[in-house]
């Protein structure tokens, strides 16, 4: 660009291009001598490049100041590991969704406040943590727009007098766009927090899905077992299986939550333009990075391990998690619900009270509860039949996961 509007000749073009070339390969191969009194990257790479070509590398840092270089530098570096972080959370959604593709009609109890509710489907509960994954993507894919603007040619603070081309550089380095004022450009890091807003909340599903497994895996509820290749023994107790993967995922959540926290402190006081404590952004960033890449990376390879006893899945998903399907059939035969929530409240009372569950009535003994009670009743008492009738647009029915499965294949 430089070379374009004349500020550089076309031989000194040449020695510069050639020059840094020639640093880059001695960095690459580790035998580029840096010196503390460089200061930073930028001055460190100038001297060697005018120790080796003489006076043109004194022209490299025309119309450029090292506040916009070190924007331009994490605009660049954050593009590429936002483009690497997408396709992590895509591979870890991809996972969840081939297994769920086999669980389509496998019955598990849901859950609200930890207790027992309503039966729905395996594949249904993976699928909503593709769903929180995909708007782990959306926020990442929102934060990689912001990121790829171009704020080369803001200088310092005020710009340049020079005839620059700042269009020219940000084709040249794939950005879409150029800063639009040269104070913000380089004193702005609002794309830094939009990274590490998405990679906090990202690590925070994750440590959710790791406790979700953690007491899968428990004997007390015995859905699952953890994989040899992803747990650890005790020291002591031979028996143990522990879940230290998880236990380290869900641990490391407070890292970039921290992270996140750091880079809102860092910013909250600093007056316009650019201030040395922007410097703290790398640590954050490539904090989070460091935590949240392996973690998606492993548990992308966890989920096709582990196993499930779909047995004990089934049996815990049956007794007196049925009891709304029974008001749902009254309310279907007129009867309010409120009514009918009294109704099969009185039921489960009684049924529990001589040791048996939903599925264990009669139609006689429904009917003594309500006449509205038929004989077709009774088909409700059964999970599997729970579950298929739950086929409204994002319901556990297998018809209806089975039509997100194709949305989310066709996308």
């Amino acid at each position: 660009m430089l070379a374009k509007v004349g500020l550089i000749k076309a031989g000194e073009l040449r020695a510069i291009v050639k020059g840094l070339e020639q640093v880059e390969a001695e960095i690459a191969r580790g035998r580029f001598k840096f010196d503390i009194s460089d200061e930073d990257i930028h001055l460190a790479i100038e001297r060697r490049l005018i120790a080796m070509i003489g006076e043109p590398g004194r022209k490299l840092h025309t119309g450029r100041s090292r506040n916009d270089q070190v924007a331009l530098d994490m605009r660049l570096y954050l593009r590429d590991e936002i483009a690497a972080m997408v396709a992590l959370v895509g591979a870890l959604r991809s996972a969840l969704i081939k297994l769920a593709k086999r669980q389509i009609r496998t019955i598990i109890p849901g859950y609200t406040h930890l207790q027992r509710a309503q039966p729905v489907t395996l594949a249904h509960h993976l699928l909503a943590y593709v769903e929180m994954l995909g708007r782990d993507r959306e926020r990442f894919e929102q934060a990689a727009a912001r990121t790829s603007v171009m704020p080369l040619g803001a200088g310092a603070l005020a710009a340049s007098t020079l005839a620059l081309d700042r269009r020219m550089v940000a084709r040249a380095l794939g950005f879409k766009s150029v800063t639009a004022n040269s104070i913000d450009a380089v004193s702005d890091r609002d794309f830094v927090v939009d990274f590490l807003s998405a990679a906090a909340l990202t690590q925070v599903h994750l440590s959710r899905m790791c406790e979700e497994i953690i007491l899968w895996t428990s004997a007390e509820f015995g859905f699952a077992m953890l994989p040899d290749e992803f747990s650890t023994g005790s020291s002591m107790m031979p028996q143990k299986k522990n879940p230290d993967l998880l236990e380290l995922i869900r641990g490391k959540t407070g890292r970039v939550i921290g992270d996140l926290v750091a880079m809102l402190t860092i910013l909250k006081g600093l007056p316009l333009a650019y201030n040395s404590d922007l410097q703290e952004d790398k640590e954050r960033v490539f904090d989070a990075l460091d935590t949240l890449k392996p973690a998606l990376d492993l548990l992308a390879k966890f989920w096709p391990m582990l196993r499930f006893d779909t047995k004990r899945m089934r049996a815990a998903a049956g007794g007196f998690a049925l009891a709304t399907d029974l008001a749902e059939y009254l309310v279907g035969c007129g009867v309010a619900f409120r009514e009918a929530h009294e109704i099969v409240g009185a039921i489960v009372r009684e049924t529990a009270a001589v040791g048996k569950t939903l599925e264990d009535l009669s139609a006689s003994d429904l009917a003594r509860h309500s006449r509205a009670f038929g004989k077709d009743a009774l088909a409700i008492l059964r999970a599997e039949n729970s579950v298929a009738l739950r086929k409204v647009e994002g319901g556990p029915a297998p018809s209806a996961v089975k039509v997100r499965l194709k949305e989310l294949g066709r996308r």
